[in-house]
């Protein structure tokens, strides 16, 4: 409960409840997610009681996938009280990167998996017969975009 003289949280109180650390809390307040909190006449922050819900919508929004700079940027939209109409685009655009980690993910697995079962047993000079690996082929195979990789 706060007491009657304050009119905010110090920053281990809201650290504490919204379950970052101190520095991650002046990090955003540095990068301005947050606005800069009043202070005591002890040098003390004291930040508004919303902070913690501000916080946990920031952490949650970085659990989805978004970066700190597309947080940001909705953060601002909602400030200005005209939030974007493009969230749902955004969320559709964070879907289909997400499909693409997947898929990339899901083909780097199978690439193990053969390794694993080809008891390959080195990256460089693998003695198992029939190694999955193209050890000459890595870094001379062509992208689609034809970029060499």
């Amino acid at each position: 409960m706060l007491s009657p003289d304050r009119a905010g949280l110090r920053t281990g109180e809201v650290a504490e409840q919204a379950g970052v650390n101190i520095q991650t809390l002046r990090y955003y307040e540095r990068r301005g997610l947050l606005a800069e909190p009043v202070r005591t006449n002890g040098g003390h922050r004291l930040y508004p009681p919303d902070t913690v819900a501000l916080l946990t919508v920031i952490k949650t929004a970085q659990r989805l996938g978004f970066t700190l700079d597309e947080v940001a940027d909705l953060l601002e939209a909602g400030r200005r009280r005209h939030p974007t109409p493009d969230l749902r685009q955004r969320a559709v655009d964070k879907i289909a990167e997400i499909d693409a980690r997947i898929a990339d993910l899901t083909a780097i697995r199978g690439a193990l998996t053969e390794v694993v079962d080809a008891r390959c047993d080195s990256l460089t000079n693998c003695t198992c017969t029939d190694c999955p690996i193209p050890f000459l082929t890595i870094g001379t195979a062509e992208h689609p975009d034809g970029d060499p990789t």
